[in-house]
């Protein structure tokens, strides 16, 4: 009799305590990447996953998905339909939470996902060959109005283009022509395919003394070209990075998004990240949730405006 009371003291003390759910996490976590490898947001998320695995002991690597700059997004609605269980991260540039609710794609409008944090702005530069008869961007816009320039970009809905296009607007004038390239570095310069191309500063390394930087597009100079203006300082109103940070379903849990954050700050912080960034020229460095939220909100209305000056 003894006994079965106590069996059954038991069973409903478990029957009200509820399931029993494993700590997070328990099993492999993937980071979305909607990059092919190789890329300084590939880079820096693979350190992310190595010492998320190192940590936590579980399987942790990067899966990379196509579509990430100018959509549909594959690897964001990926993201989206995954379980919100911190399994599933996305490694994005600003142009997911930014463009992504507003071009017709149902999984991501609206926007599923909040910011864990931003760690990267990419060096993004607008260049020109040595022998262009112009050193900086009044030069080119004086140069543009009497000689036709070509202007070459890696699409033309992407924001560094259009921020390159607001910027040429701004200084009175217009490209002659451009077009879009799969790889825009040293060779393409060099065999006059076009007068100007933005890029990032990556694939220029190899020709950076035989070239010209003209600007970059970002909120701070870049570390390798520290003369060179940004395109904020020379139109305040076209005030936009391009940016790369991590999300999660806004459904995840805190105690979730906090394990994961904890990594990433360490990731940041250490000195393998500080040798990428000085020989890259990238901006690495961990910017919390509340403040990436508020600079989503500023590109927002950063981009509407250069959208709307460039109708």
């Amino acid at each position: 009799m003894k006994r079965t009371l106590i069996s059954t003291v038991i069973a409903l003390t478990t029957a009200l305590a509820g399931p029993v759910f494993a700590e997070y996490p328990e099993k492999p976590v993937e980071f979305v990447v909607p990059w092919p490898p190789g890329d300084l947001e590939d880079v820096v998320t693979r350190m992310i996953a190595e010492d998320f695995q190192s940590k936590y002991d579980v399987p942790a690597a990067v899966v990379n998905k196509p579509g990430g700059g100018g959509g549909p997004f594959p690897g964001a609605i990926d993201v989206a339909n995954a379980p919100a269980d911190g399994y599933t991260v996305g490694s994005f540039i600003l142009a997911i939470p930014v463009v992504g609710p507003n071009i017709g794609i149902p999984e991501l409008s609206p926007n599923p996902f909040e910011p864990l944090g931003a760690f990267l702005t990419y060096p993004f530069v607008i260049v020109a060959g040595a022998d262009a008869p112009y050193d900086d961007i009044d030069g080119l816009a004086s140069h543009a109005k009497d000689n036709e320039v070509a202007l070459g970009h890696f699409g033309a809905p992407l924001i560094p283009t259009k921020v390159t296009f607001a910027l040429a607007k701004a200084k009175g004038f217009e490209f002659a022509s451009d077009a879009a390239f799969d790889a825009l570095d040293c060779n393409t310069l060099a065999s006059g395919d076009v007068d100007v191309m933005n890029t990032t500063l990556q694939l220029v390394l190899p020709c950076l003394d035989k070239v010209k930087v003209l600007a970059s597009i970002g909120e701070d100079r870049i570390s390798l070209t520290p003369d060179t203006p940004t395109v904020a300082e020379l139109a305040p109103a076209l005030n936009m990075s391009l940016w790369n940070g991590l999300f999660v379903h806004k459904d995840t849990p805190a105690d979730v998004r906090e394990k994961i954050i904890a990594v990433a700050k360490e990731t940041l912080a250490s000195e393998r990240v500080s040798k990428l960034a000085a020989e890259t020229g990238a901006l690495l460095y961990w910017q919390d949730a509340d403040a990436t939220n508020a600079r989503i909100a500023g590109n927002i209305e950063t981009f509407g405006a250069i959208n709307k000056m460039l109708e």
